[in-house]
């Protein structure tokens, strides 16, 4: 089911939108606050954000700039009272796909979703995440909070790895297979031991990034990040 993030805090307003968007088969999750949707995104991306101009803890344009920065092609959708002109500029030129000034129809909105998937696509798939780190698939770039991390070849096919199989613990084997060098060998047993120490430092020693002793590795959600 295609998942929908919405920054509101009028619970109103946010429990009509999420009802009629989930009779159609959304997924809507409500945040009353950006902290909250900003907290989600660094731990899983939906298929588009639905974001309030004027929120308790900020604007929304602030956090539809760094949405652009961070998390690159996500959709956005404003819904905001803020009709003027120059606001609605001003929400384009932060990096929004679209702008709807409340009140608004259900129907208009949810046909507006549904032109904005039909173009972007459902990006979801582009990115990975863990904790507080991501992975752009498109453009090959990992982020640890809002640092860029500049990971070796190997270092990036070890972590792509885990992330793709996140909750699940990845055995020294199956890394062994999946993981080569630049020379496109294989890579031994202490080879990729070092690896991974080095992605651990690099990562700032993230708690989701678990060792199964004898085993494998583990990238899980943790409180600790």
């Amino acid at each position: 089911m295609t998942e929908i993030y919405y920054a509101e805090d009028d619970p109103d307003i946010a429990g009509v939108v999420k009802e009629y968007l989930e009779r159609k088969n959304i997924k809507v999750s409500i945040f009353g606050t950006l902290a909250g949707l900003r907290q989600a995104l660094t731990r899983r991306l939906p298929a588009m954000v639905l974001l309030d101009w004027n929120m308790p803890d900020g604007r929304g344009d602030g956090l539809c700039r760094w949405i652009r920065g961070n998390r690159g092609e996500l959709p956005i959708i404003f819904l905001t009272v803020r009709g003027d002109s120059a606001d609605i500029v001003s929400g384009f030129e932060s990096g929004a796909d679209d702008y709807v000034v409340k009140p608004f129809v259900l129907e208009v909105l949810y046909s507006r979703v549904q032109a904005l998937l039909r173009r972007c696509g459902d990006v979801s798939g582009q990115y990975l995440s863990c904790n507080r780190i991501a992975m752009d698939l498109n453009r090959m770039l990992v982020t640890c909070g809002t640092e860029e991390i500049g990971l070796s070849a190997m270092e990036y096919q070890v972590l792509l790895c885990l992330m793709r199989n996140k909750g699940r613990i990845v055995t020294r084997e199956k890394l062994l297979e999946q993981v080569w060098d630049v020379n496109g060998n294989y890579v031994n047993d202490n080879t990729l031991s070092v690896t991974v120490k080095r992605l651990r430092d690099k990562l700032h020693q993230p708690s989701c990034l678990k060792t199964v002793r004898s085993v494998g590795y583990r990238m899980e959600e943790t409180d600790g990040d």
